[in-house]
């Protein structure tokens, strides 16, 4: 695919312009426009100038929230353009779903402007009351959100709140691994109320609830085998243990009967993820949680302040990626 002109939307905490101008090389002879994200515009408003600016691929060159930022900003327009992926963050979390190289910035930038777009679905969260909101703010204290690879309550939440922002730098990802100890003991079981866009209603009780657009997670950790970023579902994790040997059935679930069983060849039925007393796994085209208490929800890795009420859809084929 031919790029005539590339809106680069670039992190400065994460690197520096003339690094990646090194990078662009021979590219760099491409009409390209930069715009730098803030606190106050992580990617989102940066992006939309790109496109004004007549690019036909944005590139998020920055972690998952310079990402998620830019991805919500295309799926919520009809601007048309592609995603280029350059991933300098800590988790690159869609970047290692989708095969971006990593650690070679040479390489992003060979793919994001000369590779072919596939589509991939866009989940979105709406946070606070019930009636439908515009783009961003809405009536009601409503916020909408969207996420690329997984949002969710519990321990995934916990450990972005509880770990080290010097540490990460420092360590990358191994810092999320130094907070877990603190998140299990901020994790506790609440009741959680699912409803299905056909109305279907079920009870849980979980410290720890997990949707997904994509599966994998840093040091190749599979936690949702079944994801698939563009099949138009979104895959759900809720976890409940609260005993040693609640723990032993999680560890073993993610371990054998969705690990090492699967790479062993499983087919027909034993393909899909399988469920334990403490581990259940289930695909969902929208979902509506009630929780019984207030909790710390995220989306890939950006954290949103407690709530109780979360309204989840897809948007499928939402961003077509490079």
């Amino acid at each position: 695919m031919t790029t005539q002109h590339a809106g680069i939307v670039w992190n400065p905490s994460k690197t520096s312009k003339e690094q990646l101008q090194g990078a662009l090389g021979e590219a760099a002879e491409l009409c390209v426009s930069w715009f730098e994200t803030s606190e106050e515009d992580p990617g989102g408003g940066a992006a939309q100038r790109a496109v004004e600016a007549g690019a036909d691929v944005v590139l998020a060159a920055g972690g998952d929230g310079t990402v998620r930022a830019v991805a919500e900003y295309l799926a919520g327009s009809d601007a048309g353009v592609d995603l280029g992926i350059i991933p300098l963050g800590t988790g690159n979390l869609l970047a290692r779903n989708l095969g971006v190289p990593l650690d070679d910035l040479g390489a992003a930038f060979e793919r994001a402007l000369h590779g072919e777009a596939d589509p991939i679905d866009i989940g979105w969260v709406m946070l606070g009351g019930g009636d439908e909101p515009r783009q961003g703010a809405a009536a009601n204290g409503t916020r909408r959100h969207a996420f690329a690879v997984m949002a969710g309550f519990g321990l995934d939440a916990h450990m972005i709140t509880e770990t080290d922002d010097d540490l990460k730098d420092r360590a990358g990802w191994l810092a999320y691994v130094e907070s877990l100890g603190r998140a299990f003991s901020a994790s506790e079981v609440i009741g959680v109320r699912l409803t299905e866009p056909d109305g279907a209603t079920s009870g849980a009780q979980a410290h720890t609830l997990i949707i997904g657009n994509c599966g994998q997670l840093q040091a190749g950790v599979t936690l949702l085998p079944d994801a698939n970023p563009a099949d138009g579902e979104l895959d759900l994790l809720v976890l409940s243990a609260d005993s040693i040997s609640g723990w032993a059935d999680t560890l073993k679930n993610f371990v054998w009967d969705n690990g090492i069983r699967r790479l062993l060849g499983a087919s027909g039925d034993d393909e899909k993820a399988k469920s334990t007393d403490s581990t259940a796994h289930r695909r969902v085209t929208g979902l509506l949680l009630e929780l019984s208490e207030p909790r710390v929800f995220e989306v890939d890795g950006d954290t949103l302040g407690e709530t109780s009420r979360i309204e989840i859809t897809v948007q499928a084929a939402a961003v077509w990626v490079r």
